[in-house]
Formats: structure tokens, C-alpha cells, sequence
């Protein structure tokens, strides 16, 4: 799909930046990230899951070593860098076009004394401010949704990575065959574009970019169960959020998490890890 990038991206960055989001992602989330979690269990805590996420990722990586170069496309609060710094002595670049989220991710790990592994950039995956052949790994999780030109942000993924750079991503993605895009289309109007990408949408484009793949994972029960925790979660603890979140907000994302949910269980959505190399 293609469009206005710069118009999606606005809306993205408007959106983070709202002390309604903002606030909303640091207490249901935990603050550290604002991705799909791998459940152990249905209750686990969503931190918890979250974690768990970026640990499976980090297991696939044959290339992360101490100085690794690696990119975070869509770094939102920066967990995943954080990790990627600590355990595996990486050096992480964020690229981040929430000015709240970025002001966030530096706080954490100046806290946790990484600022001379991470660094923060605020800008577009669309229009990556980095030299070709740049990282030794670009990583991202569930942020190319938001980008009203996925190609696009594909293409500056390659473009940036090594030869023998890994690109490894997750996205909330629809099914790879969707006879009726109706049932999604509270889903499209929630982030304002006409669809989402799908695991049929990036092996294509990825194989005509060039990259290899090297393992495609799907796991899209863990998208259900981590909606439906984070509306839980929501659900339980609206009153706490009173002064902080807008009742308007809570009501739109209560509403928002259950399209997920009801997408999920007719079929029509996908979530996993996609892991790809660049030859």
C-alpha cells in the first residue's frame, strides 16, 4: 500500500504525543515498552509478556555481539534497546518520531546508566537520516503499521543494513487472504489507514528487495491474549488513571482493543517474528 506517508506519520506522532497515550502506555504497559507480548500464561502480567518478546527476538540473532550496530525502527520507550545494550553490550540507535516517548526512553537509560550505548533520534522510518550499509541489525516491533507507505519503510530498512545484516520485526498484520476487508475496517479507521500489512505482504516485498528469509513465526494468539490483557488491565484499573486519562480516551480504547480481540478470533488478523538477511 501506498499514500501520504507524511500525513500517517503525523497522525502517528500526534497520537504518541498525547498526555492521554502517553500516560495510558507508561501505567498499563509498565513504561519500559508498547509492543504485543508472549504470554506464558493468559494472566501473566503484561510487563512480564512484553519482556519476553524482546528476549525471544534477541535468541534468533546470530549477530548480536558486544558492538553490534543496531537500529530500533518505531523505538517508542526503548525496552528493547535498553535490553539489547545490557545483555548483549550492543549499541543501539533509536529512531522514534514521538517527541513524549523519546523524552522517556532517554530518562530510562540515563537511569540505567546506557546513554553511551543508546542513542536517541526523533524522526520517520520513511525518510531514515542514516548512511547505506549502516547496521548490523534493524529490529522493530509493531510499529510498520503505522506507516501509510510500507514499502517504503522496507526499502530504508534494506537500504541501511550490512551485507549479512539481519532485519527481524513483529507487526499486527491482517490475514493473507481477506476476502472482505469490512470486518477490519474499524481496525483500518483506528489507525487512520487503508489497511495493515500482512506475512504475504513482507515476504514478497523483503524477497524483491533481496533478502533471504530465515525464519517466519506465526503467532497470532499471543496478539489475541495481549489485547485482551491490556483491556483487562484497562478495565480494572480506569479508576487509578482518573486525572491522567481522559474517560473519553478509556472508552475509545476499550472499544479499539475489542475490534483486535473480535479480529483475532474470526481469523482475519496475524502477528509473529519475521526474521530476514540481508546477502
Amino acid at each position: 500500500m501506498t499514500s501520504d506517508y507524511r500525513a500517517a506519520a503525523k497522525v502517528a506522532e500526534d497520537y504518541y504525543d498525547s498526555p492521554d497515550a502517553d500516560a495510558f502506555y507508561a501505567a498499563i504497559w509498565g513504561g519500559e515498552d508498547i509492543h504485543v507480548g508472549i504470554y506464558a500464561a493468559a494472566d501473566e502480567p503484561i510487563r512480564e509478556a512484553s519482556a519476553r518478546t524482546v528476549t525471544e527476538m534477541a535468541a534468533r540473532l546470530e549477530g548480536l555481539k558486544p558492538g553490534a550496530r543496531v537500529l530500533d525502527m518505531g523505538a517508542g520507550y526503548g525496552g528493547a534497546a535498553r535490553h539489547l545494550a545490557r545483555e548483549h553490550g550492543a549499541h543501539v540507535t533509536c529512531l522514534n518520531l514521538s517527541d513524549a516517548e523519546n523524552a522517556r526512553n532517554r530518562a530510562l537509560t540515563a537511569e540505567q546508566g546506557l546513554e553511551d550505548r543508546i542513542e536517541v533520534i526523533h524522526g520517520s522510518f520513511e525518510d531514515m537520516p542514516f548512511d547505506p550499509d549502516s547496521f548490523d541489525i534493524v529490529w522493530s516491533q509493531d510499529a510498520i503499521l503505522h506507516s501509510g507507505d510500507r514499502p517504503r519503510v522496507l526499502a530504508e530498512a534494506v537500504r541501511v543494513m550490512k551485507p549479512g545484516a539481519a532485519l527481524i520485526f513483529t507487526d499486527p498484520m491482517q490475514a493473507d487472504a481477506i476476502d472482505d476487508p469490512a470486518p477490519l475496517q474499524p481496525i483500518y479507521e483506528r489507525i487512520h489507514l487503508p489497511d495493515l500489512g500482512s506475512v504475504a505482504f513482507y515476504r514478497d516485498r523483503l524477497k524483491q528487495l533481496g533478502l533471504e528469509e530465515v525464519k517466519v513465526e506465526r503467532l497470532t494468539h499471543q496478539l489475541r491474549t495481549h489485547y485482551d490483557r491490556v483491556r483487562q488491565e484497562l478495565a480494572a484499573n480506569r479508576d487509578s488513571l482518573k486525572g491522567k486519562v481522559s474517560d473519553a480516551y478509556v472508552e475509545r480504547m476499550l472499544k479499539g482493543l475489542g475490534h483486535w480481540v473480535e479480529g483475532a478470533d474470526a481469523g482475519h488478523l496475524a502477528w509473529g517474528i519475521l526474521h530476514f538477511r540481508k546477502g
